[in-house]
């Protein structure tokens, strides 16, 4: 039985297209020619003469299946799948329609980081107070605090100790029972949200952490503390120990009086304070920190100075010459601190200015020289401690008057020295070459006494006043000029130096090339 097949279906439309344009009419295949039993075919469907445009913003539909021919409706509603035509090429694949451009959200803000470092600083028996760092990471939106949660051992429930967020890194939760062990963990709040909590690895137990008392003396306040007359004394000495011990302070053996001197004690510190010092407040005390029998001592050593008196019985010992001796004694109070030295001033009687003479002098006496000759002479003396000079001068009850001496002058005898000496030449002759036409000089140095003649030879021949050569004298130098030497004025050439004493000579040669 031969059956007519169906032809192959066409191109479907797109997705939106289908769903707005009406199925096609179907059309009804030919009568058979023979008599064949009739067979009901599956008619293809008419493709539309013309596609709608497609909405702007087609809804979404389900995929085209593109591995087959599209299906056709019937007349009973059913659809059927055609099969393709023999030898023709199965049809290309719908590309799936775009869908609608998503849209693009803002990004969300991040919350900050998680706080670093946290850590127990301090346990009580009902309290304990924690240490963190800010977290690296503070967000867009900035930070508006931090959150502290605790929750029992043993229990999942956790509780925040603070009702808002607050910014400081230091905390101290209170009102826990001793013996209670606890989880705590910090998160750091923002705009944005919390960060991811930061936790303890272990639950802090809560009870009375015992330490020995112990004083922590500044090192400022390890040596001798020195202060003035009339300065305050504010000293803070730190200690530490659990639980707070009692704290107390001697001098001599003896309680302070309060009222002169007010001490102020905390938990870690106490402090000493005299609104105006006096000598009398010079001295040791002694610090006693102590918890259940045991104590720490330490010792604050307070000297308290004011300049010093000035020197006692100073006097002229002497005067010769230019010179001026004195004499003193040490002063009877020194302020309550060591002599350093003494400052010495002379003033003269024309000008009444004092000047320094001597600063830091160790002793207590001294010679003051280079005076002027017919001045008239006054001295005083300083006395110097820490705090300064002192606030007067010991002055000399008499003057120094510096008189004029007749001297004869006596000049110093020399011995005569016999300074007789015969001719010597220090340095010789030196062999010279010269060029025809150029001026040259022949140098030599002599000594002796009394200063002996120098005679110039040629050749053995002396020469005499010729303005060719001129010869010359200065401080033992000779030096002979040739003046434009020729090739005839080449040769022997001998100094002679002769006094009573002696002669000496000494010769060089002198050669004359041409002109180059």
């Amino acid at each position: 039985m031969t059956g007519k097949t169906a032809p192959p279906a066409k191109k479907p439309a797109p997705a939106a297209a289908k769903k707005e344009a009406a199925p096609a009419p179907k059309e009804e295949a030919p009568p058979k020619e023979d008599a064949a039993p009739k067979e009901e075919a599956v008619p293809a469907p008419t493709p539309a003469t013309e596609d709608p445009p497609a909405p702007e913003h087609p809804p979404e539909q389900p995929p085209t299946p593109t591995d087959g021919a599209a299906p056709i409706p019937t007349e009973d509603g059913a659809e059927v799948t055609p099969a393709p035509a023999e030898g023709s090429p199965a049809p290309p694949a719908e590309p799936p329609a775009p869908g609608p451009e998503p849209k693009l959200e803002k990004p969300k803000e991040e919350p900050p980081s998680c706080p670093l470092s946290l850590a127990v600083e301090e346990v009580s028996e009902n309290s304990f107070t924690l240490t963190w760092k800010a977290p690296e990471q503070m967000g867009q939106a900035g930070l508006d605090g931090y959150v502290v949660e605790i929750c029992k051992d043993g229990s999942s429930d956790w509780k925040a100790v603070n009702q808002e967020p607050f910014l400081s890194t230091r905390y101290t939760i209170p009102n826990l029972s001793s013996g209670d062990k606890i989880h705590v963990r910090v998160m750091a709040v923002s705009a944005s949200g919390a960060s991811s909590p930061a936790t303890l690895e272990q639950p802090v137990l809560i009870r009375e952490i015992l330490q020995l008392p112990k004083i922590r003396m500044p090192r400022h306040l390890r040596e001798t503390y020195i202060r003035r007359v009339g300065d305050a004394v504010n000293i803070m000495i730190p200690f530490q120990g659990k639980p707070q011990p009692q704290v107390s302070w001697t001098k001599g053996g003896q309680p302070l009086d309060t009222n002169h001197i007010n001490i102020r004690n905390t938990a870690r510190d106490t402090i000493f304070y005299i609104r105006q010092a006096q000598r009398g407040d010079s001295g040791k005390y002694e610090l006693t920190v102590q918890i259940n029998g045991a104590e720490d001592r330490a010792i604050l050593d307070i000297q308290v100075v004011e300049p010093p008196g000035p020197p006692q019985n100073l006097k002229l010992v002497d005067v010769w010459g230019f010179n001026v001796a004195l004499e003193w004694t040490p002063p009877t109070d020194n302020g309550n601190s060591e002599i350093k030295g003494y400052r010495v001033q002379k003033s003269d009687k024309k000008s009444g200015k004092w000047f320094t003479v001597l600063e830091r002098c160790t002793r207590t006496s001294c010679t003051i020289s280079d005076l002027i000759i017919g001045n008239t002479y006054s001295f005083r003396v300083f006395s110097e401690n820490i705090c300064g000079l002192s606030e007067s001068a010991a002055v000399a009850s008499g003057v120094a008057y510096i008189e004029k001496t007749k001297t004869t002058y006596q000049p110093e005898k020399i011995p005569q020295r016999d300074m007789m000496e015969p001719p010597k030449f220090t340095q010789p002759l030196t062999d010279r070459t010269t060029t025809r036409g150029y001026s040259t000089h022949l140098f030599c140095s002599v000594r002796g006494f009394p200063q002996p003649k120098i005679i110039w030879l040629k050749n053995q021949m002396e020469i005499r006043e010729d303005p060719k050569y001129i010869a010359l004298i200065d401080q033992g130098v000779c030096s002979l000029e040739i003046r434009k030497p020729g090739p005839f004025d080449g040769g022997v050439y001998t100094c002679k130096a002769v006094n009573p004493l002696g002669e000496a000579s000494v010769d060089c040669r002198l050669d004359v090339k041409g002109e180059i």
